[in-house]
């Protein structure tokens, strides 16, 4: 009965890793603007080449401060990725909540255009909120 109930729980394990997960790693205040580290990890079978997300950034108060495109490049398969992005003005004590808002550009192969929303999950280690 044991192996059974360890069966059923890799089950879940598994789907969870089968998709696209970002977490919003880190955030610092830089001259230019608020500097953000993702760390994205691709779980799905195959690269992709291109992701592109459509952001949008909300303050404390959840009115939207702008719209913007993150370009995550290349996410390789089984591979954790780190993605830099500084918002020009921005400051970071300022950033309430982060809302990918879909996929500007997905260029997955035979995976498909569909591929970087896969599954996507939404991590943050900060205290600013992940949404999708």
């Amino acid at each position: 009965m044991p192996l059974v109930a360890a069966l059923a729980l890799a089950t879940p394990l598994k789907a969870q890793e089968a998709g696209i997960s970002v977490e919003l790693n880190a955030q610092e205040q830089v001259e230019a603007g608020c500097k953000l580290s993702f760390l994205a990890r691709n779980g799905l079978d195959g690269d992709i080449a291109k992701a592109v997300y459509e952001t949008v950034l909300f303050d404390g108060n959840g009115q939207v401060e702008r719209l913007t495109l993150f370009d995550f490049g290349t996410l390789p398969a089984g591979k954790p990725r780190l993605r830099q992005f500084v918002v020009p003005g921005l400051q970071c004590e300022a950033l309430g909540q982060i809302l990918i808002n879909g996929a500007s550009t997905c260029e997955a192969g035979e995976l498909g255009a569909a591929a970087c929303l896969q599954g996507l999950t939404l991590n943050s280690r900060t205290d600013v909120e992940m949404m999708g």
